[in-house]
Protein backbone atom coordinates (compact mmCIF):
# COMPACT_ATOMS: atom_id res chain seq x y z
CA UNK A 1 0.00 0.00 0.00
CA UNK A 2 3.19 2.82 0.79
CA UNK A 3 4.49 1.59 -2.21
CA UNK A 4 1.33 2.82 -4.18
CA UNK A 5 1.31 5.89 -2.36
CA UNK A 6 4.94 6.84 -2.79
CA UNK A 7 4.85 6.02 -6.57
CA UNK A 8 1.63 8.01 -6.91
CA UNK A 9 3.94 11.17 -4.69
CA UNK A 10 6.77 10.80 -6.96
CA UNK A 11 4.79 10.85 -10.30
CA UNK A 12 2.84 14.18 -9.13
CA UNK A 13 6.34 15.97 -7.73
CA UNK A 14 7.65 15.07 -11.57
CA UNK A 15 4.33 17.05 -12.59
CA UNK A 16 4.19 19.65 -10.25
CA UNK A 17 6.07 22.20 -12.12
CA UNK A 18 2.86 22.05 -14.46
CA UNK A 19 0.79 22.80 -12.00
CA UNK A 20 -1.60 25.91 -11.71
CA UNK A 21 -2.47 26.40 -8.78
CA UNK A 22 -35.61 18.14 -7.15
CA UNK A 23 -34.60 12.63 -5.14
CA UNK A 24 -37.93 11.46 -3.31
CA UNK A 25 -39.04 8.08 -4.89
CA UNK A 26 -36.07 7.62 -7.03
CA UNK A 27 -34.84 4.10 -6.91
CA UNK A 28 -30.91 3.34 -5.96
CA UNK A 29 -29.71 1.73 -9.44
CA UNK A 30 -26.59 0.20 -11.10
CA UNK A 31 -24.36 3.29 -11.93
CA UNK A 32 -24.52 2.33 -15.76
CA UNK A 33 -28.32 2.49 -15.79
CA UNK A 34 -28.15 6.07 -14.00
CA UNK A 35 -26.09 7.56 -16.31
CA UNK A 36 -29.06 8.20 -18.23
CA UNK A 37 -31.37 8.87 -15.55
CA UNK A 38 -33.39 12.40 -15.21
CA UNK A 39 -32.27 12.20 -11.50
CA UNK A 40 -28.29 13.09 -12.70
CA UNK A 41 -28.18 15.70 -14.68
CA UNK A 42 -24.64 15.28 -14.79
CA UNK A 43 -22.12 17.85 -16.02
CA UNK A 44 -21.60 17.87 -19.99
CA UNK A 45 -17.53 17.81 -19.35
CA UNK A 46 -17.91 21.26 -21.37
CA UNK A 47 -16.75 23.83 -18.78
CA UNK A 48 -17.94 26.93 -20.50
CA UNK A 49 -21.28 25.34 -22.09
CA UNK A 50 -24.20 26.43 -20.06
CA UNK A 51 -25.95 24.36 -17.76
CA UNK A 52 -29.24 23.19 -18.08
CA UNK A 53 -31.99 24.82 -16.23
CA UNK A 54 -33.27 21.29 -15.10
CA UNK A 55 -29.75 20.85 -13.16
CA UNK A 56 -31.60 18.77 -10.78
CA UNK A 57 -30.39 17.98 -8.06
CA UNK A 58 -32.98 15.93 -6.44
CA UNK A 59 -36.39 14.78 -8.00
CA UNK A 60 -37.88 15.48 -4.96
CA UNK A 61 -39.74 19.02 -4.09
CA UNK A 62 -39.67 20.52 -0.82
CA UNK A 63 -43.30 20.36 0.63
CA UNK A 64 -45.57 22.86 -0.48
CA UNK A 65 -46.44 24.19 2.79
CA UNK A 66 -43.29 24.06 4.86
CA UNK A 67 -44.91 24.91 8.12
CA UNK A 68 -47.16 22.37 8.04
CA UNK A 69 -44.10 20.07 8.42
CA UNK A 70 -41.83 21.98 11.09
CA UNK A 71 -42.11 24.15 13.61
CA UNK A 72 -39.82 27.23 11.69
CA UNK A 73 -40.75 30.17 12.33
CA UNK A 74 -40.89 33.03 9.67
CA UNK A 75 -37.63 34.13 10.52
CA UNK A 76 -36.52 30.75 8.90
CA UNK A 77 -38.25 30.69 5.85
CA UNK A 78 -37.13 32.81 2.68
CA UNK A 79 -38.90 34.40 -0.40
CA UNK A 80 -38.94 30.98 -2.07
CA UNK A 81 -40.35 29.04 0.27
CA UNK A 82 -37.36 27.39 1.26
CA UNK A 83 -36.90 26.31 5.30
CA UNK A 84 -33.14 26.74 6.85
CA UNK A 85 -32.97 24.15 10.03
CA UNK A 86 -29.15 23.95 9.37
CA UNK A 87 -26.78 26.49 10.98
CA UNK A 88 -22.95 26.25 10.84
CA UNK A 89 -21.24 28.36 13.41
CA UNK A 90 -17.61 29.28 13.21
CA UNK A 91 -16.06 29.09 16.56
CA UNK A 92 -12.43 30.45 15.61
CA UNK A 93 -10.51 32.28 12.58
CA UNK A 94 -7.65 30.12 13.91
CA UNK A 95 -6.41 26.72 12.32
CA UNK A 96 -2.81 25.07 12.71
CA UNK A 97 -2.99 23.85 9.10
CA UNK A 98 -2.53 26.28 6.04
CA UNK A 99 -4.38 24.55 3.47
CA UNK A 100 -3.92 25.76 0.07
CA UNK A 101 -7.28 25.98 -1.15
CA UNK A 102 -8.65 27.82 2.45
CA UNK A 103 -5.43 30.21 3.30
CA UNK A 104 -3.57 32.11 0.91
CA UNK A 105 0.18 31.86 1.12
CA UNK A 106 0.82 35.43 2.59
CA UNK A 107 -1.56 34.69 4.86
CA UNK A 108 -5.19 36.85 6.60
CA UNK A 109 -5.73 39.11 8.69
CA UNK A 110 -7.17 37.40 11.74
CA UNK A 111 -10.14 39.31 13.84
CA UNK A 112 -8.90 40.24 16.97
CA UNK A 113 -10.33 38.21 19.90
CA UNK A 114 -12.57 41.28 21.60
CA UNK A 115 -14.74 41.36 17.86
CA UNK A 116 -14.99 37.34 17.53
CA UNK A 117 -18.33 35.70 19.50
CA UNK A 118 -17.81 34.36 23.31
CA UNK A 119 -19.10 31.63 24.27
CA UNK A 120 -22.08 32.60 26.29
CA UNK A 121 -22.73 35.01 22.50
CA UNK A 122 -22.72 31.85 20.90
CA UNK A 123 -24.87 29.98 22.71
CA UNK A 124 -27.64 32.83 23.11
CA UNK A 125 -27.31 33.52 19.04
CA UNK A 126 -27.65 29.18 18.65
CA UNK A 127 -30.72 29.10 21.23
CA UNK A 128 -32.49 31.57 19.47
CA UNK A 129 -31.90 29.82 16.01
CA UNK A 130 -32.92 26.49 17.40
CA UNK A 131 -35.88 28.10 19.03
CA UNK A 132 -37.26 29.51 15.60
CA UNK A 133 -36.58 25.86 13.92
CA UNK A 134 -33.24 25.15 13.47
CA UNK A 135 -32.05 21.13 14.71
CA UNK A 136 -29.17 20.68 13.17
CA UNK A 137 -25.63 22.59 14.06
CA UNK A 138 -22.10 21.80 12.90
CA UNK A 139 -19.88 23.82 14.52
CA UNK A 140 -16.40 24.42 11.71
CA UNK A 141 -13.78 26.93 11.85
CA UNK A 142 -10.84 27.53 11.08
CA UNK A 143 -10.01 24.53 13.42
CA UNK A 144 -12.70 24.33 16.10
CA UNK A 145 -11.09 22.10 18.49
CA UNK A 146 -8.36 24.09 19.23
CA UNK A 147 -10.65 26.67 21.25
CA UNK A 148 -10.56 25.65 24.87
CA UNK A 149 -13.57 25.87 25.16
CA UNK A 150 -14.79 23.47 22.81
CA UNK A 151 -16.05 20.77 25.19
CA UNK A 152 -18.51 23.25 27.19
CA UNK A 153 -19.82 24.68 23.82
CA UNK A 154 -20.95 21.32 23.13
CA UNK A 155 -22.24 20.74 25.99
CA UNK A 156 -24.66 23.80 26.28
CA UNK A 157 -25.14 23.49 22.28
CA UNK A 158 -26.26 19.68 23.08
CA UNK A 159 -28.78 20.62 25.48
CA UNK A 160 -30.84 22.67 23.38
CA UNK A 161 -34.57 21.98 23.32
CA UNK A 162 -35.26 20.76 19.80
CA UNK A 163 -31.65 20.42 18.73
CA UNK A 164 -31.27 17.37 16.93
CA UNK A 165 -27.53 16.72 15.93
CA UNK A 166 -24.70 18.34 17.00
CA UNK A 167 -21.76 17.95 14.08
CA UNK A 168 -18.24 19.48 14.14
CA UNK A 169 -16.11 19.73 10.92
CA UNK A 170 -12.21 19.03 11.65
CA UNK A 171 -8.67 18.96 10.18
CA UNK A 172 -8.41 16.06 12.75
CA UNK A 173 -4.92 17.29 14.04
CA UNK A 174 -5.98 17.33 17.98
CA UNK A 175 -9.26 15.87 17.34
CA UNK A 176 -8.21 12.05 18.83
CA UNK A 177 -7.35 12.80 21.84
CA UNK A 178 -10.46 14.99 22.74
CA UNK A 179 -13.00 13.13 20.90
CA UNK A 180 -14.30 10.95 23.91
CA UNK A 181 -14.86 13.57 25.90
CA UNK A 182 -16.45 15.84 22.69
CA UNK A 183 -18.74 12.58 22.33
CA UNK A 184 -19.63 12.94 26.11
CA UNK A 185 -20.47 16.52 25.46
CA UNK A 186 -23.38 16.12 23.51
CA UNK A 187 -21.45 15.85 19.38
CA UNK A 188 -23.04 13.33 17.45
CA UNK A 189 -21.64 13.67 14.09
CA UNK A 190 -18.22 14.31 12.48
CA UNK A 191 -16.54 15.28 9.33
CA UNK A 192 -12.80 14.61 9.16
CA UNK A 193 -10.82 17.24 5.69
CA UNK A 194 -8.44 15.11 4.63
CA UNK A 195 -7.22 15.43 0.71
CA UNK A 196 -4.57 13.07 0.44
CA UNK A 197 -3.49 9.59 1.17
CA UNK A 198 0.05 10.44 0.91
CA UNK A 199 2.04 11.91 3.69
CA UNK A 200 4.20 14.40 1.57
CA UNK A 201 1.27 15.50 -0.53
CA UNK A 202 -0.05 16.67 2.54
CA UNK A 203 2.69 17.98 4.18
CA UNK A 204 2.98 20.30 0.69
CA UNK A 205 -1.13 20.95 0.50
CA UNK A 206 -1.15 21.67 4.19
CA UNK A 207 1.80 23.82 4.91
CA UNK A 208 2.53 21.48 7.76
CA UNK A 209 2.85 17.68 8.90
CA UNK A 210 0.57 15.93 11.04
CA UNK A 211 -1.12 13.40 7.92
CA UNK A 212 -0.49 9.98 10.47
CA UNK A 213 -2.15 12.35 13.10
CA UNK A 214 -5.06 12.81 10.90
CA UNK A 215 -5.49 8.62 9.94
CA UNK A 216 -5.61 8.31 13.49
CA UNK A 217 -8.34 10.59 14.21
CA UNK A 218 -10.00 9.23 11.93
CA UNK A 219 -9.84 5.40 13.33
CA UNK A 220 -10.31 6.82 17.00
CA UNK A 221 -13.91 8.25 15.57
CA UNK A 222 -14.58 4.97 14.41
CA UNK A 223 -13.24 3.38 17.21
CA UNK A 224 -16.01 5.92 19.06
CA UNK A 225 -18.91 4.62 17.56
CA UNK A 226 -19.22 7.09 14.73
CA UNK A 227 -21.27 6.04 11.69
CA UNK A 228 -20.40 6.61 9.36
CA UNK A 229 -17.34 8.92 9.93
CA UNK A 230 -17.08 11.14 7.25
CA UNK A 231 -13.86 12.41 5.34
CA UNK A 232 -14.04 15.37 3.25
CA UNK A 233 -11.87 15.32 0.07
CA UNK A 234 -11.40 18.61 -1.94
CA UNK A 235 -10.32 17.45 -5.66
CA UNK A 236 -7.64 19.50 -7.51
CA UNK A 237 -6.41 18.31 -10.71
CA UNK A 238 -2.66 17.34 -11.18
CA UNK A 239 -2.82 16.81 -7.04
CA UNK A 240 -4.29 14.56 -5.53
CA UNK A 241 -7.13 13.42 -8.76
CA UNK A 242 -5.02 10.03 -8.85
CA UNK A 243 -6.01 9.38 -6.03
CA UNK A 244 -9.77 8.89 -5.90
CA UNK A 245 -10.04 5.72 -6.19
CA UNK A 246 -7.62 5.07 -3.67
CA UNK A 247 -10.47 7.03 -1.41
CA UNK A 248 -12.72 4.97 -2.39
CA UNK A 249 -11.24 2.15 -1.00
CA UNK A 250 -11.32 3.50 2.84
CA UNK A 251 -14.86 2.68 2.23
CA UNK A 252 -14.61 -1.51 1.97
CA UNK A 253 -14.30 -2.80 5.12
CA UNK A 254 -14.56 0.70 7.94
CA UNK A 255 -17.65 2.72 8.41
CA UNK A 256 -16.53 5.78 6.19
CA UNK A 257 -18.14 7.99 4.13
CA UNK A 258 -15.82 9.57 1.37
CA UNK A 259 -17.39 12.83 -0.10
CA UNK A 260 -15.75 14.16 -3.32
CA UNK A 261 -15.96 17.91 -3.30
CA UNK A 262 -15.39 20.04 -6.09
CA UNK A 263 -12.54 22.77 -6.01
CA UNK A 264 -14.47 26.15 -5.10
CA UNK A 265 -13.20 29.72 -5.61
CA UNK A 266 -12.57 31.58 -2.78
CA UNK A 267 -10.74 34.89 -1.81
CA UNK A 268 -6.93 34.13 -1.91
CA UNK A 269 -6.95 30.93 -3.37
CA UNK A 270 -5.50 31.25 -6.57
CA UNK A 271 -8.98 29.20 -8.29
CA UNK A 272 -8.66 28.32 -11.56
CA UNK A 273 -10.67 25.67 -13.62
CA UNK A 274 -7.87 24.11 -15.32
CA UNK A 275 -7.59 22.63 -11.71
CA UNK A 276 -11.44 21.21 -11.36
CA UNK A 277 -12.39 18.19 -11.31
CA UNK A 278 -16.15 18.11 -12.41
CA UNK A 279 -18.38 15.18 -10.52
CA UNK A 280 -19.06 13.56 -14.17
CA UNK A 281 -15.52 12.81 -14.30
CA UNK A 282 -15.09 11.70 -10.93
CA UNK A 283 -17.98 9.30 -10.74
CA UNK A 284 -17.07 8.02 -14.14
CA UNK A 285 -13.65 6.74 -12.96
CA UNK A 286 -15.75 5.54 -9.53
CA UNK A 287 -17.87 3.72 -11.75
CA UNK A 288 -15.30 2.12 -14.42
CA UNK A 289 -12.95 0.51 -11.00
CA UNK A 290 -16.41 -0.42 -9.12
CA UNK A 291 -18.96 -1.27 -11.22
CA UNK A 292 -21.46 -2.09 -8.43
CA UNK A 293 -22.06 1.61 -7.75
CA UNK A 294 -25.07 2.35 -7.15
CA UNK A 295 -27.16 6.02 -5.96
CA UNK A 296 -28.89 6.35 -3.09
CA UNK A 297 -32.22 7.99 -2.42
CA UNK A 298 -31.09 11.19 -0.98
CA UNK A 299 -32.98 13.76 1.54
CA UNK A 300 -34.26 16.69 -0.37
CA UNK A 301 -32.25 19.51 0.98
CA UNK A 302 -28.74 17.18 1.30
CA UNK A 303 -25.71 18.62 -0.62
CA UNK A 304 -24.33 15.46 -1.44
CA UNK A 305 -25.26 12.47 -4.42
CA UNK A 306 -24.74 9.28 -2.32
CA UNK A 307 -23.21 5.99 -3.76
CA UNK A 308 -22.87 3.12 -2.34
CA UNK A 309 -20.86 -0.34 -3.53
CA UNK A 310 -21.63 -3.70 -3.38
CA UNK A 311 -20.02 -5.16 -0.22
CA UNK A 312 -18.12 -2.12 0.55
CA UNK A 313 -18.90 -0.49 4.74
CA UNK A 314 -19.20 2.54 4.07
CA UNK A 315 -20.52 5.18 1.51
CA UNK A 316 -19.51 7.54 -1.73
CA UNK A 317 -20.70 11.08 -1.95
CA UNK A 318 -20.19 13.99 -4.42
CA UNK A 319 -20.42 17.57 -3.16
CA UNK A 320 -20.83 19.22 -7.00
CA UNK A 321 -21.54 23.17 -6.33
CA UNK A 322 -19.50 24.06 -8.59
CA UNK A 323 -21.11 22.28 -12.12
CA UNK A 324 -24.53 20.91 -10.77
CA UNK A 325 -26.07 23.04 -7.58
CA UNK A 326 -28.24 21.92 -5.20
CA UNK A 327 -29.76 25.63 -4.04
CA UNK A 328 -33.20 24.87 -4.93
CA UNK A 329 -32.96 22.67 -1.63
CA UNK A 330 -30.65 24.88 0.49
CA UNK A 331 -31.24 25.04 3.92
CA UNK A 332 -28.46 26.59 5.88
CA UNK A 333 -27.35 29.24 7.12
CA UNK A 334 -23.90 30.47 8.94
CA UNK A 335 -22.80 32.41 11.88
CA UNK A 336 -19.36 33.32 11.33
CA UNK A 337 -16.74 33.62 14.38
CA UNK A 338 -16.87 37.23 14.11
CA UNK A 339 -20.75 37.67 14.62
CA UNK A 340 -21.41 38.24 11.14
CA UNK A 341 -24.45 36.32 9.64
CA UNK A 342 -23.96 34.73 6.49
CA UNK A 343 -27.02 33.30 4.08
CA UNK A 344 -25.27 31.93 1.09
CA UNK A 345 -21.53 30.22 1.22
CA UNK A 346 -20.80 32.22 -2.11
CA UNK A 347 -22.49 35.51 -1.24
CA UNK A 348 -20.73 37.97 -0.55
CA UNK A 349 -23.57 40.06 1.69
CA UNK A 350 -23.21 39.64 5.67
CA UNK A 351 -24.78 41.24 8.25
CA UNK A 352 -23.97 41.61 11.91
CA UNK A 353 -25.28 39.96 15.02
CA UNK A 354 -22.51 40.51 17.77
CA UNK A 355 -22.76 44.24 17.17
CA UNK A 356 -26.88 43.96 18.14
CA UNK A 357 -26.65 41.46 20.43
CA UNK A 358 -23.78 43.94 22.06
CA UNK A 359 -25.84 46.44 22.16
CA UNK A 360 -28.81 44.99 24.43
CA UNK A 361 -30.83 44.42 21.12
CA UNK A 362 -33.91 42.52 22.48
CA UNK A 363 -34.65 38.72 20.86
CA UNK A 364 -37.11 40.15 18.53
CA UNK A 365 -35.58 42.76 16.96
CA UNK A 366 -32.22 39.83 16.27
CA UNK A 367 -34.99 37.71 14.87
CA UNK A 368 -36.04 40.67 12.55
CA UNK A 369 -32.44 41.12 11.68
CA UNK A 370 -32.02 37.74 10.76
CA UNK A 371 -35.51 37.43 9.23
CA UNK A 372 -35.09 40.25 6.95
CA UNK A 373 -31.47 38.30 5.80
CA UNK A 374 -33.24 35.28 4.90
CA UNK A 375 -35.61 37.06 2.92
CA UNK A 376 -33.07 38.51 1.17
CA UNK A 377 -31.20 35.11 0.15
CA UNK A 378 -30.95 34.84 -3.96
CA UNK A 379 -32.88 31.53 -5.42
CA UNK A 380 -29.40 30.42 -6.32
CA UNK A 381 -26.01 31.40 -6.34
CA UNK A 382 -23.66 32.30 -9.78
CA UNK A 383 -21.94 30.49 -11.69
CA UNK A 384 -18.31 29.14 -10.69
CA UNK A 385 -16.96 31.92 -13.47
CA UNK A 386 -19.06 34.61 -11.39
CA UNK A 387 -18.12 33.47 -8.37
CA UNK A 388 -14.33 33.66 -8.91
CA UNK A 389 -14.97 37.06 -9.72
CA UNK A 390 -16.76 37.88 -7.24
CA UNK A 391 -15.01 39.74 -3.48
CA UNK A 392 -15.95 37.08 -0.96
CA UNK A 393 -13.87 36.32 2.18
CA UNK A 394 -11.27 33.50 2.42
CA UNK A 395 -12.31 30.54 3.70
CA UNK A 396 -10.76 30.30 7.07
CA UNK A 397 -12.98 33.84 8.09
CA UNK A 398 -16.48 32.37 6.56
CA UNK A 399 -15.93 28.94 7.95
CA UNK A 400 -15.64 25.24 6.68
Amino acid sequence: MMRRYASKFINWHLGLRNLSFSMVGCEAESYYASRNSKCQGFFSGHLNGSMPKAFATYCAKLPEDPQSTNLASDMLIDSFGRMHTYLRISLTERCNLRCQYCMPAEGVELTRSPQLLSQDEIVHLANLFVSSGVDKIRLTGGEPTIRKDIEDICLQLSNLKGLKTLAMTTNGITLARKLPKLKECGLTSLNISLDTLVPAKFEFLTRRKGHERVMDSINAAIDCGYNPVKVNCVVMRGFNDDEICDFVELTHNKPINVRFIEFMPFDGNVWNVKKLVPYSEMLDRVGKQFPSLKRLQDHPADTAKNFRIDGHLGMVSFITSMTEHFCAGCNRLRLLADGNFKVCLFGPSEVSLRDPLREGAEEHELRAIIGAAVKRKKASHAGMFDIAKTANRPMIHIGG
